[in-house]
């Protein structure tokens, strides 16, 4: 991990739906302090989403098979990548199950905050 790297340095790929334009957002932050390079809607509310689930969003232990919910939860489809307390994340959230419903809800700041993305159905 270089010197200029922030603790977490994020760049989120969202796409409403197939053929839709991509919208693109930065979370930068050392800390609790967000840097400059912030364009999300509410860079506060995802770095809080961040700290809080993101060790077991984006780095899950394996473990049993996940019952999930036969849903439907809409098109979008976001990818997460770059790094998060110097472990690299590459990380995709779509709304195909309650399952993942349940993971793009957790972290829906850091998704954007652009129609569609808080996952409500």
């Amino acid at each position: 991990m270089t010197a200029t790297r922030h603790e977490i340095d994020l760049t989120i790929r969202l796409t409403e739906a197939p053929g839709a334009p991509e919208h693109v957002f930065r979370l930068e932050a050392s800390g609790d302090t967000l840097t400059e390079g912030c364009t999300l809607p509410d860079s506060a509310a995802a770095l809080a989403a961040v700290t809080q689930h993101g060790e077991d969003i984006f780095f899950p232990k394996p473990g049993p098979p996940k019952m999930c919910t036969q849903q439907y939860g809409g098109p979008q489809v976001a990818v997460v990548t770059g790094w998060f307390l110097g472990l690299e994340v590459n990380s995709e959230f779509s709304r195909t199950d309650g399952c993942e419903i349940a993971r793009w809800r957790a972290m829906a700041p850091l998704l954007g905050g652009v129609a569609g993305s808080t996952g409500a159905i």
